[in-house]
């Protein structure tokens, strides 16, 4: 996989000016300069104001839940203690993961501006999650030996002794469908729709208090700067050196804003996303709040960008398989299925509405499951939904899909 090295290329100064009329003829004034460090580095009294553990715990306990999927000896309920973990509970490998009183399912389908006021939606999205591993479990496990036909659980081997895959009965694989929704209902909706939002930034007194610099209990940081660093940490959380992200850290966001990055058609969206979030956050102690929610805004597009691109990507990789290598083609469009269903949690800049709502979705998720699923699908399916999510975008499916 294609690394991504940011470092001292980053922008560095974005001098913002106003208009303003006076008597000597309205002179453009400079009203604000924003300096932008190179890196994600941000101290006070020399120490890091940067904290997002919570975060990068969440990433890797996924990490982990995804793995399970993959081994047979684990129980239903083994898989929904590391969804929905509680703290001291020995549901990890990582005694440290064990400690925590954080868990993935508490923050799914969780943010302020999609969920607060929506908690029926929110409680239903869960229950998928909950349904994939229940039927993981109950449906692909007991045929992990059979080979998978039409209307049948079971594995298919990918040509030349490739990449075995664990598909059920209309050829989904239960792993890619919670991996790619929860790219969607996790990482992506806690950015855009949670910590970048001002209902959450300016909230109670985080104005005032981030302006006259009042810190958030014993720590080291405003709330303001906190919630910003936690969105930060949803896509770099699990880098060595978050500060200057390298790319290909976890299987999540961070993995797929590379490869959208590696297609020459997209090179450059991860330099403008995390120049993004170097500009807000410098924005922020700056108190510049309207340059702060311009970065969130160019985030939200490019963020919802990379879900599109992956979900025409792995459609056009199915329908070029489809026939010939049924393996390869029900991996790719499992991955699609999974990037489609996250596209209700993208968020149009400006706005507070997803590129495509949740009955949009499902109609789309639904189209690839007609019948006996993957094993009936045509090519025709594919190209319309494929024109159907690029036709929202600034790009075409085939910019998307090679």
């Amino acid at each position: 996989m294609k690394k991504i090295a940011f470092g001292l290329a980053a922008l560095a100064t974005l001098a913002l000016t106003s208009c303003s009329s006076d008597d000597d003829g309205g002179n453009v004034t400079p009203t604000t300069s924003v300096t932008t460090p190179d890196t994600y580095t941000f101290e006070r009294d020399g120490s890091t104001t940067v904290n997002f553990s919570g975060q990068t715990t969440r990433i890797q306990m996924a990490q982990e839940l995804i793995a399970g999927f993959l081994d047979t000896s684990n129980t239903e309920a083994t898989l929904d203690a590391m969804f929905a973990h509680e703290e001291g509970n020995a549901d990890f490998s990582d005694a440290d993961l064990n400690a925590s009183n954080k868990s993935i399912r508490s923050k799914t389908a969780a943010s302020t501006d999609y969920f607060s006021a929506n908690t029926t939606d929110a409680a239903v999205i869960k229950a998928i999650f909950d349904y994939y591993i229940f039927a993981q479990v109950e449906d692909v496990f007991p045929n992990w030996t059979t080979i998978a036909t039409a209307g049948y659980a079971g594995q298919l081997q990918q040509a030349g002794g490739g990449t075995t895959r664990y598909v059920n009965e209309q050829g989904l694989e239960y792993n890619q469908a919670f991996a790619k929704s929860l790219i969607g209902a996790l990482m992506t909706d806690q950015i855009l729709n949670n910590y970048l939002s001002p209902s959450v930034l300016d909230a109670g007194d985080n104005v005032a208090n981030n302006d006259a610099a009042v810190l958030d209990g014993d720590n080291n940081y405003t709330t303001m700067e906190h919630k910003w660093d936690e969105a930060y940490g949803y896509l770099y959380g699990n880098e060595d050196n978050p500060a200057v992200p390298v790319l290909g850290a976890d299987n999540f966001l961070n993995e797929y804003l590379s490869r959208v990055d590696s297609d020459t058609d997209f090179n450059g969206i991860a330099m403008d996303v995390y120049n993004a979030f170097k500009l807000g956050r410098a924005a922020i102690v700056a108190k510049d709040y309207d340059v702060r929610d311009a970065q969130a805004d160019i985030i939200r597009e490019k963020i919802s960008q990379v879900i599109a691109v992956r979900a025409i990507y792995y459609l056009q990789q199915g329908k070029n398989n489809l026939g010939t290598s049924n393996a390869l083609a029900f991996h790719a469009l499992s991955e699609a299925y999974g990037f489609i269903y996250s596209l209700q949690f993208t968020r149009k800049p400006g706005t507070t509405e997803p590129y495509f709502s949740k009955d949009e979705v499902l109609f789309l998720t639904d189209s690839l499951m007609q019948g006996d699923g993957f094993w009936d699908v045509t090519a025709e399916t594919l190209d319309t939904l494929s024109d159907t999510i690029s036709a929202e975008f600034s790009f075409t499916t085939e910019q998307a899909g090679s």
